[in-house]
């Protein structure tokens, strides 16, 4: 149980070093591409994926490029909602996102479906209204409008899910998901630090050691978040859906409890009836019986 939350951790650390990044004026599209650059490395050295598959000739190379693409993408909106809407209610967005995964489950992949599920799934929607309403007092680091804050929300939510379901057609392509995370983050330092280059020959930006020692770090971070949930699911290999659950709803806690007490965070009614609705939601999913 230890590594889960030590996933658990790691994963609300993320978003802690995103939250405090413009506060120590660190530029966190630099942050995110040396992000890349360790996570890439730790991938190769602690889980040594095998890359045979992708010598095939069917190798399913355009959709790596495109989640190589969506993941420092949806790492900067993340960034943004952190920034904007707080830790709470974006680390509850992006575990709810376990919903639209479902959904593509059902409708995309033959999964069977069963009222429990459904179930969960309604009270996991409820969830999703509740969280995107914006507290009374904002905040917010900077004035950003209500559109913008649930728009970031909403964004995290589908972008996560959209990274899981890509994920899945890629391991049905016949390429396991390590292997194509190992690939992806590879890509994704290639592209991002292109982008880096451009942004500093146009003056947008400067390098600093300061910018590549906090991206080490959120990459660290970023890759044990992913290596403790690998870890947990083998430790506990006949009971996927303990390591689930546990693993989600640690991190809605433990969210919680970091953006309000370390933060001061506000919140909403109809958040704290999201973040237990979220709770509820995330049990029932886990608990029903798999076909």
């Amino acid at each position: 149980m230890h590594l889960i939350v030590f996933s658990a951790l790691c994963s609300v650390l993320v978003s802690v070093v995103l939250k405090l990044a413009p506060r120590a004026r660190l530029d966190v599209a630099q942050l995110v591409t040396w992000n890349y650059l360790a996570a890439s490395v730790l991938c190769a050295w602690l889980l040594r994926p095998s890359l045979d598959t992708l010598s095939q000739p069917h190798a399913p190379w355009a959709a790596l490029l495109g989640l190589a693409v969506v993941l420092p993408s949806l790492f900067l909106v993340l960034a943004a909602s952190v920034r904007s809407t707080g830790i709470v209610r974006t680390d509850v967005a992006q575990r709810l996102s376990l919903l639209l995964s479902l959904l593509a489950a059902f409708a995309l992949f033959g999964e069977r479906v069963d009222g429990q599920r459904l179930l969960g799934l309604g009270l996991g929607l409820l969830a999703v209204a509740g969280i995107v309403v914006r507290p009374d007092a904002s905040q917010n680091d900077s004035a950003t409008p209500a559109w913008q804050g649930w728009a970031l929300l909403l964004t995290v939510w589908v972008g996560f899910a959209l990274v899981d379901v890509m994920l899945k057609t890629i391991a049905l392509a016949g390429t396991p998901s390590v292997a194509a995370l190992q690939v992806a983050f590879v890509l994704a330092f290639v592209l991002m630090l292109a982008a880096q280059a451009w942004r500093a020959i146009r003056r947008r930006t400067r390098w600093s050691w300061r910018n590549l020692g906090a991206g080490l770090l959120l990459g660290a971070l970023n890759f044990g978040n992913i290596v403790f949930y690998v870890r947990a699911h083998q430790a506990l290999s006949d009971h996927p859906s303990v390591v689930f659950a546990t693993m989600n709803i640690a991190v809605v806690v433990l969210g919680t409890a970091v953006g309000v007490l370390a933060f001061g965070e506000k919140t909403h009614r109809w958040n704290r009836l999201a973040i237990a609705l979220a709770i509820v939601a995330i049990v029932v999913i886990a608990t029903a019986p798999r076909a």
